[in-house]
């Protein structure tokens, strides 16, 4: 497995394993000891960047991890995440000391890797955000301070606060980012790569479209992520033909690559520097160790350079169609 350099220093595993999914298999959550297998199963084939956050399950995502964990804690990189979610006051001081320690101890550690803000909080202002994220670092209970899905005006001004007031300073990002959505090329990406922040994706494989499993002409399979009730608002706008048939061409250039789709969509999203970890998700270790190998690959830039001709061709015509 390929290591990456997240921010400055803090070192990880190029594919990610992000947590999310086993609280999600089928609709249903997963048994307790086959997350377990999972996580570790991840461990032993090189993965050690594990993202999760309080709002999953909730809370008893954090639990699992924890519990798979701790065997192997001193050689994993752990993230997780505060929001504004249910009655939760956001990414306010009051609620980022409380959230932390929650974690910590759900977590079954002393330290929290990497702890990033789960979307910006607009009712809470940033410099109190942002000076309790500092505290939480000079405490030792973070290592590290991220955000996710922040837009590009909020990380400068959480830049300028850092630099003004001598805070911790951002080292990552966590956007949405594959072939068939490309949104942070445009502000988040350079203005990180400028500032020493390094991404951590979430969803490079497209919600799963881009593992080419979705047919056009046919309903999505049982048990894909297109039929979960919790999961499927995030693939809905994915579901068009046009792109499912495009989906579909890219098959012969994985082929002649030498790799299975997710694998091609993957080394695509770890071609981009700033990116340290491309975060998958799985309910199977079988899918673990297909997504693994695409750490580190070498790939003709004309094969990507083709595969993005043929999904911006197909955005384009469903933008028009709208």
């Amino acid at each position: 497995m390929q290591k990456r350099t997240l921010g400055q220093s803090l070192e990880v595993s190029a594919i990610g394993l992000g947590c999310m999914g086993i609280n999600f298999h089928r609709g249903e959550a997963m048994e307790t000891k086959d997350a377990i297998a999972l996580l570790r199963g991840a461990f032993e084939r090189g993965v050690t960047f594990f993202d999760t956050a309080e709002a999953y399950g909730p809370f008893s995502n954090e639990e699992i991890v924890g519990e798979a964990l701790a065997p192997v804690r001193d050689r994993v990189v752990i993230a997780t995440k505060v929001a504004k979610w249910a009655k939760q006051p956001g990414l306010s001081a009051a609620n980022i000391v409380a959230a932390c320690e929650s974690s910590l101890k759900r977590l079954q550690t002393d330290y929290v890797d990497l702890y990033q803000c789960h979307r910006y909080d607009s009712e809470t202002p940033l410099e109190e955000t942002m000076e309790a994220l500092d505290r939480a670092v000079d405490s030792g209970k973070v290592r590290y301070i991220g955000f996710s899905e922040w837009p590009a005006d909020k990380i400068r001004e959480a830049l300028d606060l850092s630099a003004s007031r001598g805070f911790a300073k951002f080292v990552s990002s966590q956007p949405q980012y594959s072939l068939v959505w490309r949104e942070p090329e445009e502000e988040v990406i350079p203005l990180c790569a400028d500032n020493g922040i390094s991404q951590i994706v979430w969803s490079p494989l497209g919600q799963g479209v881009l593992s080419g499993k979705y047919d056009p002409d046919k309903p999505p399979p049982a048990g894909t992520r297109a039929t979960s009730k919790e999961m499927g608002g995030f693939i809905e706008r994915l579901m068009n033909p046009g792109l499912l048939r495009a989906v579909q061409r890219l098959k012969p250039i994985a082929e002649e690559a030498g790799l299975t789709m997710p694998q091609f969509a993957l080394a695509w999203v770890l071609r981009e520097p700033n990116i340290a970890s491309a975060i998958i998700g799985a309910s199977r270790p079988e899918q673990v160790r297909e997504n693994a190998h695409a750490s580190g690959l070498i790939v003709d830039t004309q094969l990507f350079l083709r595969a993005e001709a043929i999904i911006d061709e197909a955005m384009a015509g469903a933008r028009e169609h709208a």
